[in-house]
């Protein structure tokens, strides 16, 4: 009987992870407005085509505004990819995005120790940044994953 109350939770759990959402529209569109440096891309877990536009200026603003039209389709790829919980993926964004040299994002998401240690050395001199930049996503994943 605890066997199947316990399996009938973990599916209880799965279809709630499932039915909420991990990626915003909203907060898609407002990195879209610096998505000339790929911001955009960062944030959907795009990171090659977010480092070629940061570095072509979002593919000589065509891409850019090309993708005003995609992030919708885009937004709703991110559903199936990474594991909803306790962590919401917009707040460490944000907070990654505006004190992510403080490491504010890695003590939101539990990691205290180098939350300190980017504090303390500006996010191990940008290197852990952008460190970060390129695994943000899959990092808030697998701190949900293990939360179920």
């Amino acid at each position: 009987m605890t066997s199947f109350r316990n399996s009938n939770s973990r599916s209880t759990a799965a279809m709630n992870q499932h039915n909420q959402s991990t990626h915003s529209v909203v907060i898609g569109y407002l990195f879209w407005i610096f998505g000339f440096l790929g911001a955009h891309r960062f944030y959907y877990g795009r990171q090659i085509s977010g480092t070629i536009y940061f570095f072509t200026l979002g593919l000589l603003f065509i891409g850019w505004i090309v993708d005003f039209f995609l992030i919708p389709a885009i937004n709703d790829e991110m559903e199936n990819r990474y594991c909803t919980g306790e962590i919401d993926y917009n707040v460490t964004w944000l907070l990654f995005s505006f004190l992510g040299v403080l490491g504010i994002h890695r003590m939101y998401m539990g990691k205290w120790l180098t939350g300190l240690l980017y504090l303390l050395t500006g996010g191990l001199f940008l290197a852990g940044y952008l460190y970060d930049l390129w695994t943000l996503n899959d990092q808030v994943s697998q701190i949900n994953a293990k939360s179920y």
